[in-house]
């Protein structure tokens, strides 16, 4: 397990922190937050700092500047925000993340006062995990923080490089981080069973390493989505013109037949709602999973997968979810995936929600306040469940 903030002494420090504010804004101005979602989450950790006599300087990075300033990318609305939810607190705005400037602005903080650095990938060393940007970077601070998992798998200047910048500096997990690590961690390697897994989304191809990690840990792993198809077509089946990756056919064949070698449950939908076009009003059916009609395409999980999926969902006592079940997008052809989060929300086991989709339809269920923990990073907690350690993660302290 990695220290976090409560685990040092931050009285007088001052304390720079990697947070996730790469938030959405308007299309038309960009001046105006339209989710503050990742702001609101990151305000625990932020005011625990505040509290403990600390003052605090966040960076982040927002968008895709490619390493030039562009007011589009600014993090100035994000500053706007901040000053509404720290009402009583100084909050400055840094116009860089580097330099003279704001090398004074941070040695000007007093305890309690905040300062919020420009775009970090205003800087193409950020990415590149330049030394001398990750030195300009630690020189602003005597304690690192991290709570950005969703760029923990990032070997970044700002999420990685810094730590090893200045000796001796305390590099410890902000709340939101500890969190990811507890779920993630303890779901992986000391789970509650029966442990069950359920894979979807659209490519084999980005999920193998996932599939191949988690059929040697979970009791049953459920594959599903787009990537169901390629499975299918390992079994010899014909699937229309389904999704269908065929350079991992062989891949999806290996994974089943590991399965059946480890004594592990490996399933996949039994029906299935095709269509014959790839769009919301297009003509559709439920058809057997071996009987997908030449010139249809599978959208959806049918009613006989739906009532499979309740009665192994009923009995776990871990479910990790990372992709939908069927073209969620569209009404008609949504139901799987819908029904699937009401039924992990309902099943009373620990469950960890991971990918922006899968979290999108919990929230979209009304669901997400009744889950264990909903992942904050889309490619990061695929990584972790990989078993590959993050970058940003291996350089905290151990506790």
């Amino acid at each position: 397990m990695k220290k976090s903030v409560k685990d040092i002494d931050i009285k007088g420090k001052k304390v720079i922190m990697r947070v996730d504010f790469n938030v959405p804004l308007d299309k038309e101005t960009n001046t105006k937050i339209t989710d503050t979602t990742r702001v609101d989450a990151a305000m625990d950790t932020i005011n625990y700092i505040l509290s403990q006599g600390a003052s605090l300087i966040l960076m982040s990075h927002l968008g895709r500047p490619d390493g030039t300033p562009n007011p589009k990318y600014s993090l100035k609305p994000v500053y706007e925000y901040l000053k509404t939810k720290l009402p009583n607190n100084k909050v400055e705005f840094a116009p860089d993340c580097i330099g003279d400037t704001v090398k004074s602005m941070a040695s000007s903080l007093n305890a309690g006062d905040v300062l919020l650095l420009e775009n970090l990938r205003y800087h193409a060393e950020e990415e590149k995990n330049d030394p001398n940007f990750c030195k300009e970077l630690a020189s602003l601070a005597d304690v690192y923080v991290n709570d950005a998992f969703g760029t923990a798998h990032r070997a970044h200047a700002s999420t990685a490089g810094i730590v090893s910048a200045k000796t001796g500096m305390p590099a410890v997990a902000g709340f939101l981080m500890e969190k990811e690590i507890k779920y993630l961690g303890e779901a992986v390697a000391n789970p509650e069973r029966p442990f069950v897994a359920i894979i979807g989304g659209a490519k084999v191809s980005s999920k193998i390493s996932v599939l191949e990690n988690l059929i040697t840990k979970v009791d049953t792993l459920i594959v599903v989505g787009g990537m169901a198809y390629t499975f299918f077509k390992a079994k010899g089946v014909s699937v229309g013109t389904s999704l269908c990756e065929d350079d991992y056919v062989a891949t999806a064949q290996k994974i089943m037949d590991k399965a059946k070698e480890l004594g592990k449950t490996l399933f996949l939908p039994i029906d299935n709602v095709v269509a014959d076009k790839f769009d919301n009003e297009a003509n559709r059916k439920t058809v057997s999973w071996n009987e997908i009609p030449d010139g249809w395409m599978g959208m959806d999980v049918g009613e006989k997968t739906i009532a499979e999926l309740e009665g192994i969902l009923k009995n776990a006592k871990t479910v990790i979810w990372n992709g939908p079940l069927g073209v969620f997008e569209m009404s008609n052809f949504s139901k799987g995936t819908f029904e699937v989060a009401k039924m992990i929300a309902n099943s009373g086991a620990i469950s960890i929600i991971g990918g922006g989709d899968s979290v999108s339809a919990v929230n979209k269920s009304g669901v997400a306040d009744k889950m264990s923990h909903v992942s904050t990073g889309g490619g990061a907690s695929l990584e972790f469940l990989e078993g590959i350690e993050l970058p940003g993660i291996k350089v905290l302290e151990d506790k």
